[in-house]
């Protein structure tokens, strides 16, 4: 493909409360085996990107850990590759990326290294399928500046998380606004960009001298009515994990069999790091019901339509409900959770009751150690 990519994943998000204290939202554990970035990262494969770099900055070490090797993604070529970029110190910079733009900005000496003349932008938080190809394709057909690729939200939808797009019958952008209050159409952002890598670095350059740091504002809204923008439509799954709610809710959704099937038995498929890790085992006692299980946990008790992570332990008599537990939690026996996430590396003592009352996710954390993952 005559593109490069690169994928947005510095970011945090206040509304993933205490999730995203100690580790970056493109992190994320997804799914039982996943990381939140896994599906940007795939769909960049999938779309035969050869190179890719990864802006990290907030929380970075789980991520530059889950990323320390290339080879999960097929990028582990002699041309083109993966790339990590986190904030650099240097005698022309003292700055940390102080928006998605100046990140982009800060590494335009890999653009301006690169040949491809194009460039496929991605955040590093979406769930979804896309081949990138046909984005380009409808870009290239429409004469386009940047091409945003847009999504149509439920009427049920909070969509003042999104990039609000006015389009015309010709499906060009006329107006942007990023997270209204209030929007006045159910026309959203995805998070995915395609723009020329030249223009790219021009605007970059003009909006950091002019102290604008952050892409969509100091870009899309910019030159919304300057510059060419068409919205490319997905009709396909498509989910954000920037918030509790939409986290729990994006979990919750692979227990569904259409979306399983359509992440994990519809080519083409979702990579991730493989942990060398047994099969999950049931003990005699052991009851399941609509749940995923990941490799390395023990099940004793009952889990019902619950999304249980890798390394859990769960006791004897033990109850777990509608929640999502997270890699390496041991559970103690006689305890009952429901509409719970719990963190990573916690420790919950036998007997407990811990429940998400009101329709509220509780979010229980109880480390028996710093590490996070």
């Amino acid at each position: 493909m005559k593109a490069i990519g690169i994928i947005l994943a510095g970011g945090n998000s206040a509304r993933m409360k205490e999730l995203s204290n100690k580790r970056a939202i493109a992190a994320m554990p997804v799914a039982g085996s996943f990381r939140s970035i896994d599906f940007a990262l795939s769909n960049m494969s999938n779309s035969h990107i050869q190179k890719v770099a990864v802006l990290t900055q907030y929380n970075s070490r789980s991520l530059h850990e889950h990323l320390s090797s290339s080879k999960w993604w097929d990028f582990g070529r002699k041309q083109g590759g993966l790339y990590t970029f986190a904030p650099t110190i240097t005698t022309d910079n003292s700055f940390w990326y102080r928006g998605t733009l100046d990140a982009i900005y800060q590494n335009l000496d890999w653009l301006r290294e690169c040949h491809e003349p194009y460039v496929v932008i991605a955040s590093g938080d979406g769930v979804y399928k896309l081949d990138y190809n046909d984005v380009l394709n409808y870009h290239i057909e429409k004469g386009a500046d940047i091409t945003v690729v847009v999504r149509k939200a439920a009427e049920d939808e909070d969509t003042s998380r999104f990039g609000s797009v006015v389009v015309n019958e010709e499906n060009r952008i006329t107006e942007f606004e990023e997270k209204p209050l209030k929007s006045s159409t159910n026309v959203v952002s995805t998070g995915v960009y395609i723009i020329r890598r030249r223009l790219l670095m021009e605007l970059c350059e003009e909006a950091v001298n002019e102290d604008q740091y952050d892409f969509v504002r100091g870009v899309l809204v910019r030159y919304a009515e300057t510059k060419k923008l068409m919205a490319y439509t997905m009709d396909t799954y498509w989910s954000n994990i920037a918030s509790v709610e939409s986290y729990y809710k994006t979990n919750m959704d692979f227990l569904k069999k259409d979306v399983r099937d359509y992440f994990f038995r519809q080519h083409p498929d979702i990579y991730s790091k493989v942990d060398d890790l047994p099969p999950a085992k049931y003990n005699p006692r052991a009851v399941v019901k609509n749940s995923l299980v990941a490799s390395g946990t023990i099940v004793n008790g009952q889990v019902d339509n619950s999304i249980i992570f890798k390394k859990v332990y769960v006791g004897d008599n033990c109850v777990i409900k509608n929640s999502i537990i997270l890699n390496d939690v041991h559970i103690g026996d006689n305890t009952y959770i429901e509409n719970c996430i719990v963190e990573a590396h916690s420790s919950i003592h036998a007997g407990q009751r811990l429940v998400g009352e009101n329709g509220e996710i509780k979010i229980v954390s109880q480390q028996k150690n710093e590490a996070y993952n």
